[in-house]
């Protein structure tokens, strides 16, 4: 990815264009099964469980962003997956419902040619892998790692009891046990599961760098939303100051209408997205912060863990609110909710011995106090 704030937008995929988001073409995604990048050292079923229910975590998205200057990193993408159980969501802060990890490769591996993939849509359609080239196979549910085999067929792969179960009632039962043609036609009709969040591929596109003339931030001073905060804890404090001695009504009436610090940031916000309200991604690996939702729960560099390696871990990019609208996860009860799932990785973007590298992800929720989100309907 380029340099600055670039930002990702979801876009609709045919069955024309499934081809598009298979791991040959390095896709930038939501949804659906991963398009792993390396074949070696996999999350396994235990990595992907939620931390607060331990039921297996979806696939949510993927982002290309290989790094230039650094050969071992040619190819380079993060993975982020969510707990489908929105109860799970109602703390705030890092690990429970939400993980994120990185993979990358030099140029020269052995898994892609060194030559740029096609543009060219396959000859014939491509069909789900249930194995990688490896020979690992995956869950026939949601496309992670199957280290377990139906019991009966020893065909089906899954990753863990859960995914059997549900593959079973779905009609796993009405071919298990036959013969390879009727498997490839069970194959055929999995393309997409009520487990999965729905697929789309992301766009990337450079963020214009003029906001309205209006907006409560400067876009050149890096402060952001943090920024406003602080300055109006300041303000504040000079109010306060003031107040020592009995407040006149004059004085209480213009207390009553100031801008509480949550109105500020949250109009920060709102101000910064206004020009690409669609927007799903802002990525800015270790330049400009995130554009934080609340001045509430914005966690402190002690909070933010060093990667396994010892490196420091800096800003990425982060998942705006806007995603929830592509995911159909609403529900008349609980549904599944933040305000911004902001992903931390390693400074050094370690190699981590090939393997895929666990990162660290912060949910931030709107404060109680916002009464509008900006999100599209």
């Amino acid at each position: 990815m380029a340099g600055g704030v670039e930002l990702g937008f979801a876009e609709p995929v045919g069955p024309d264009g499934v081809w598009r988001l298979r791991s040959a073409q390095f896709p930038s995604k939501v949804g659906g099964r991963p398009a792993w990048l390396g074949e070696a050292g996999l999350p396994g079923s235990d990595a992907l469980r939620c931390g607060r229910c331990l039921q297996p975590r979806a696939f949510l998205l993927q982002l290309y962003a290989p790094l230039p200057g650094r050969p071992d990193a040619f190819h380079r993408s993060l993975f982020v997956f969510a707990c489908r159980g929105a109860a799970c969501y109602r703390l705030p802060g890092p690990a429970g419902p939400l993980c994120a990890f990185r993979n990358q490769l030099p140029r020269r591996n052995a898994t892609y040619p060194e030559e740029p993939p096609s543009e060219r849509p396959p000859p014939r359609p491509e069909p789900i892998p249930r194995r990688l080239r490896s020979g690992a196979a995956l869950c026939r549910v949601c496309g992670c790692l199957g280290p377990r085999a139906c019991g009966r067929c020893r065909r089906a792969a899954y990753c863990g009891p859960e995914h059997q179960a549900m593959d079973w009632k779905r009609g796993h039962r009405r071919y298990c046990g036959t013969d390879r043609d009727a498997g490839a036609t069970e194959d055929a009709e999995q393309d997409h599961n009520e487990f999965l969040f729905p697929e789309y591929e992301i766009l990337i596109e450079p963020e214009e760098a003029e906001l309205p003339a209006d907006s409560a931030v400067d876009p050149n001073n890096g402060k952001g939303a943090v920024g406003a905060s602080k300055e109006l804890e300041q303000e504040e404090s000079r109010v306060t100051s003031t107040t020592s001695e009995a407040l006149d009504e004059q004085t209480l009436e213009a207390m009553a209408k100031h801008e509480t610090k949550e109105d500020k940031i949250f109009q920060a916000f709102k101000d910064r997205i206004t020009a690409e309200p669609e927007q799903i991604i802002r990525y800015c690996r270790g330049g400009e912060g995130p554009v934080w939702v609340s001045g509430e729960n914005i966690p402190e560099e002690k909070d933010i863990p060093n990667c396994s390696c010892g490196a420091k871990r800096v800003f990425e990019f982060q998942i705006m609110p806007q995603l929830l609208n592509h995911l159909k996860v609403d529900s008349l009860g609980e549904s599944i909710d933040w305000g911004t799932l902001v992903v931390y990785t390693c400074a050094e973007n370690c190699s981590a011995e090939n393997k895929y590298a666990e990162e660290f992800i912060w949910k931030q929720d709107f404060s109680v106090d916002s009464t509008e989100l900006p999100l599209s309907s």
